[in-house]
């Protein structure tokens, strides 16, 4: 479990296939304090560490992990800085909200725009996605918890303030960027109930 709030920058140092593949991310976490199995959100993708350097760490990712988020859209290649967020232990501060780090889907941005200091942007969300979201409800969005500011069909409005653009990988986002998309899970939930009448 996961918060969306981002606490690291890494770097995709390289991406090897070894049946899965294997990913090595450079941090600026102290690895010492890693272990072996640990999860990271990975720009909000959970998985698993398999190995550790003094200022890396490697992660397996399947095919289907694969297949459901960025990382399929050869999005991840030596160089690209990635949001990382360790997972939340009983007593940290929920400054987010609750995130699996079980990607739905991937949503590219089709528009952006300053908005004073903030940036303004809007993405698209795959047709079986779209009503899960909601005017002022929370998105994760490439690991990053975030609130909707407006919904049309398919497409949501997001706003970044300063902040985030620093301490994030926000502000470095390009219209056409392919981004990780999961939904809430507590939308998710009042959507089945109201399934079931």
């Amino acid at each position: 479990m996961f918060t969306g709030i981002i606490t690291d920058m890494g770097e995709v140092r390289h991406v090897e296939a070894r049946g899965d593949l294997r990913a090595r991310i450079g941090t600026g976490y102290d690895t010492a304090t890693i272990d072996i199995g640990a999860s990271i959100a990975c720009d909000g993708v959970c998985l698993t560490v398999v190995d550790l350097g003094p200022d890396w760490f490697d992660v397996d990712i399947s095919a289907e992990t694969v297949a459901m988020t960025n990382i399929g859209h050869n999005a991840w290649e030596a160089g690209r800085r990635i949001n990382l967020e360790r997972a939340l232990k009983v007593g940290d501060e929920l400054g987010g909200h609750i995130v699996s780090g079980h990607v739905d889907g991937v949503a590219p941005i089709v528009e952006m725009h300053d908005e004073g200091d903030s940036t303004r942007v809007v993405l698209e969300a795959p047709e079986a996605l779209a009503r899960f979201i909601a005017p002022k409800g929370s998105v994760a969005l490439n690991g990053t918890s975030l609130t909707v500011n407006e919904v049309e069909g398919r497409r949501f409005g997001i706003n970044f303030i300063p902040h985030t653009k620093a301490v994030t990988t926000w502000g470095e986002a390009r219209v056409g960027d392919q981004v990780n998309l999961e939904i809430d899970t507590l939308a998710r939930y009042v959507a089945r109930l109201a399934e079931a009448g």
